[in-house]
């Protein structure tokens, strides 16, 4: 039987520590979403990197994402909130949702239950839009 090994990033932890007792803490686990620097196990897999398709990718080549990177957005009048893992290929999964989506607007549509503009609604942690860094992907 294989070997199954969790690893969970300290915020991630931090945010199960501070969460009320009637609070609700979604997490998703998907296949193949290993990090860089985690090695590869299994006869499909065997020390293969996953490599970043889709709309995000530039940006995790480049460095302005990181797997693992969560973004965010918020509709304040529309009392909208959301959170979003980056996944090493490229995928968005969004808290809450079970699959990931392969683009930033798809996973703001899922969200907002309309058609969004993901590059202009998720942001970094530092408050940069995606389409900030797509523009500054533009300018190297």
């Amino acid at each position: 039987m294989p070997t199954v090994s969790l690893h969970f990033d300290s915020s991630l932890v931090a945010r199960l520590a501070a969460a009320g007792p009637d609070e609700t803490v979604h997490i998703t686990l998907a296949l193949d979403a290993v990090p860089d620097s985690t090695p590869t196990a299994g006869a499909s897999g065997a020390g293969r990197a996953v490599a970043p398709q889709g709309p995000l990718a530039e940006l995790l080549l480049k460095g302005l994402l990181k797997a693992g990177d969560v973004l965010s957005f918020q509709q304040r009048r529309a009392g909208r909130e959301a959170v979003a893992t980056v996944m090493t290929d490229g995928r968005l999964v969004v808290e809450g949702h079970a699959m990931p989506y392969t683009s930033p607007s798809k996973a703001a549509s899922a969200v907002t239950q309309s058609p969004a503009n993901g590059w202009v609604l998720w942001r970094t942690a530092d408050g940069r839009t995606l389409d900030a860094l797509r523009q500054q992907l533009q300018q190297d």
